[in-house]
């Protein structure tokens, strides 16, 4: 059984997807939290079930999906990081270079 780390960058991220949808349904946003959260504390059984993103196939992460988001991770030493948490239709080079580092920089 492994242990389930998330880190503090992708709790921001989460926070920041839910707030945007909250906007227009809160609702929505709850329910995402909530199947993230359910998704993820079934790598505590399974830590190798996600698979290995298109992008970073030569790199140890791991991704699961919970539309519309991406959940990636990495497994090791019996503990499963969650690193990040970002919707599905941005570009995932472009997040972890740019955007993301400059917001982290700004903090």
């Amino acid at each position: 059984m492994a242990q389930v780390i998330w880190t503090e960058p992708a709790l921001i991220d989460l926070d920041e997807v839910a707030e945007y949808i909250a906007l227009d349904k809160p609702s929505a946003a709850k329910k995402l939290v909530e199947d993230i959260f359910l998704r993820v504390e079934l790598l505590h059984q399974s830590p190798n079930s996600g698979r290995k993103p298109p992008e970073l196939e030569r790199l140890r992460y791991r991704e699961v999906i919970v539309g519309p988001c991406r959940i990636f991770y990495r497994f090791t030493n019996k503990k499963v990081y969650i690193l990040y948490v970002m919707r599905s239709e941005r570009e995932l080079r472009n997040y972890i270079l740019t955007e993301r580092n400059s917001r982290h920089r700004n903090m």
